[in-house]
């Protein structure tokens, strides 16, 4: 038996949630807005300013988003054992902050990004490991705190290259890694403001009590499961990743961004994820909410396998119409609706399995059981790096078929792994 405890955070809501979750996601809103300024600028700043070729840069690139997503591994145990959450959330956001501002000098480049990704380690698993402890057992409202949580935090996403990426692509590249290190710094001082809504902090564990607790036979069965559920993200996200790498190529290279007589600017496509998780997200949770009144709730690891052949679906889209258009550039909608079936699928997968994850941590270990599922975001990270270095030496539509083919090969793990997720998530939430 596993509960969650009550949160003695003030009992008034705030759009139907607690308001704590309020500052929670627009905490992380900020923080997205400046990882993905960053981001939708980092391939065209290195190929065009850095003036690397395009594997090195690929290689750079998800090297960076690898190391960004394996620092919390450490930085969440820092936080369960020493810091506290929220101590380490303020840490790693003020460290943050300085690597976007350093991305404006460039022989800091380096330095810059390995700053960034020390200061991601504390913050990354220490925000969304709080979400839990504002609920009381059995709050049904807990169930899709982490679809509103992801809702949220892609306003910053959504926001990040119109801004970030507009002004580094039309002004200079320094003003755009500038006005993401400034996003970092509102995030930061709203979790500052917001902290009497956050529940209260607990003391980190003894040693001694967190070896007891890690150590009982059914949470090694929870690990292990975990562990698989993390396989099968690390294969996914080696397409999943391509769409701030090779995909973001393409749309410069195979898309034609007339719209009249505006051309379209490159990083705007990159707007289009967040923008469509904004859109989707309501119908989705609805229908969701309806099935599971109807008690045709998808099991979790069911629903992830679901969205895996939704982004291998997206990815076949684009390999098709790359065939069809040859050496001309295909129409800018294509991309459009590449987009709308990526999403969906991404709604399916991903916020279902960082819930699935936080939901199962055992007691005072919430970030670094989060920090785990981060682990298997660096792994997928470092491998579309490593696929993306294919990019140039396969033609288009055959290299977008083989990142539908791995999505595909996510799905059928996960649709095996099923039974297992089914019989550790009903034993340990019951």
């Amino acid at each position: 038996m596993h509960g969650t405890p009550a949160s003695t955070a003030p009992s008034r809501n705030w759009f139907g949630q607690p308001p704590g979750l309020t500052v929670l996601f627009l905490t992380n809103m900020w923080e997205q807005f400046s990882y993905f300024g960053m981001r939708a600028l980092l391939v065209y700043y290195m190929t065009r300013q850095l003036m690397l070729g395009q594997v090195q840069a690929s290689f750079v690139y998800g090297a960076y988003t690898a190391c960004a997503y394996f620092t919390p591994i450490l930085g969440g145990m820092i936080a369960d054992r020493w810091l506290g959450k929220r101590r380490a959330v303020m840490l790693g956001a003020t460290i943050m902050a300085a690597g976007h501002f350093m991305m404006a000098f460039e022989p800091l480049f380096y330095a810059a990004l390995a700053t960034i990704a020390l200061g991601n380690g504390l913050f990354l698993p220490s925000l969304p490991s709080q979400i839990n402890d504002l609920y009381a057992p059995g709050d049904p409202r807990r169930g899709w705190a982490y679809n509103v949580y992801y809702l949220g935090i892609n306003i910053g996403g959504f926001l990040a290259p119109l801004i970030c990426g507009t002004l580094g692509e039309l002004y200079g590249w320094h003003y755009g890694f500038g006005a993401a290190g400034i996003g970092m710094f509102v995030g930061l001082l709203v979790y500052l403001l917001g902290q009497r809504h956050l529940p209260p902090e607990r003391l980190p564990l003894s040693r001694t009590q967190d070896e007891t607790q890690v150590h009982s036979g059914g949470e090694r069965r929870i690990w292990m499961v975990l562990a698989a559920v993390g396989l099968c993200v690390t294969v996914f996200r080696g397409a999943y990743e391509q769409v701030g790498n090779t995909v973001a190529l393409w749309a410069d290279s195979g898309i034609d961004r007339q719209f009249g007589s505006l051309t379209i600017p490159m990083t705007w496509f990159q707007a289009l994820n967040p923008l469509l998780v904004m859109m989707l997200t309501p119908p989705l949770l609805s229908v969701w909410r309806k099935r599971a009144d109807a008690g045709r709730e998808a099991a979790p690891a069911r629903r992830m396998t679901q969205g895996a052949l939704i982004v291998a679906l997206a990815y076949a889209l684009l390999a098709i119409v790359s065939w069809q258009a040859g050496s001309d550039r295909a129409d800018w909608l294509w991309l459009v609706a590449f987009f709308v079936l990526f999403t969906t699928g991404e709604l399916f997968i991903l916020p279902t399995g960082l819930g699935l994850f936080a939901r199962l941590a055992p007691p005072r270990l919430g970030a670094t059981t989060v920090a785990a599922w981060y682990l298997a975001i660096f792994a997928g990270s470092l491998s579309a790096g490593l696929v993306g270095m294919l990019w140039s030496r396969m033609e288009p539509g055959a290299y977008f078929a083989l990142l539908s083919a791995i999505a595909v090969a996510a799905a059928l793990l996960l649709y095996f792994l099923d039974p297992a997720v089914r019989r550790v998530d009903r034993s340990w939430t019951c």
